[in-house]
């Protein structure tokens, strides 16, 4: 299935069952989006992410960081990063996506695709640090992608197309459920920035 349209209900559930998925599209007016696209590319702390496969260690092309109220641990793909001090940018953004959902969030981890080649394969945000069944509010600048969800037992899946200042939320029990990628394409050649506001519980 696939969820194109036009008007957008931010309440609609996405996902057919096990797990709540709402798109509230774009949040940001063009300008104020570019804003933060660009002072995101040039302020955040980049680097590139790393993951052990298959016992071996993966230098990705794609780029990330992650932020928090703390220094809080993050761990996955046997890999642990270190939160960073909020930038004042973030803290803009974080207040912002709180207001718009009446969620709390107290980190997020950032990715920078520097092109339609570089994608996300499929996955769930299961790591023991995050609350379990927490929100995630994944925002995104740049590039508009397509971000696919496949249940992991029924296989069913649902995809949706992410845009420029655009806010997505998962929540309930999606993890647990669903798989999620950001898949590869040879369409897009700009780059794309995502954050995804999480709680981490200690």
């Amino acid at each position: 299935m696939d969820l194109f349209g036009d008007s957008i209900d931010s309440t609609k559930n996405l996902l057919p069952k096990d797990g709540i998925v709402n798109y509230y599209g774009k949040l940001f007016l063009q300008q104020e989006a570019n804003h933060y696209f660009n002072n995101l590319l040039t302020d955040i702390e980049w680097k590139n992410d790393e993951a052990f496969i298959m016992g071996k260690l993966i230098i990705t092309k794609r780029k990330a960081a992650w932020y928090g109220d703390s220094a809080f641990e993050y761990s996955y793909s046997n890999r642990t990063k270190i939160a960073l001090p909020w930038t004042k940018e973030l803290l803009t953004l974080k207040s912002k996506i709180e207001i718009e959902t009446g969620e709390s969030f107290n980190s997020c981890l950032l990715n920078l695709y520097h092109s339609g080649e570089e994608g996300m394969a499929w996955h769930s945000d299961g790591e023991k640090d995050l609350k379990k069944d927490g929100a995630i509010g994944s925002v995104s600048f740049g590039a508009e992608r397509k971000f696919s969800f496949k249940h992991k037992t029924t296989k069913e899946a649902v995809s949706i197309m992410l845009e420029h200042g655009s806010l997505l939320v998962m929540k309930g029990t999606t993890q647990t459920h669903w798989l999620h990628r950001l898949p590869p394409t040879k369409k897009t050649v700009k780059p794309r920035i995502n954050l995804t506001f999480r709680t981490i519980v200690r």
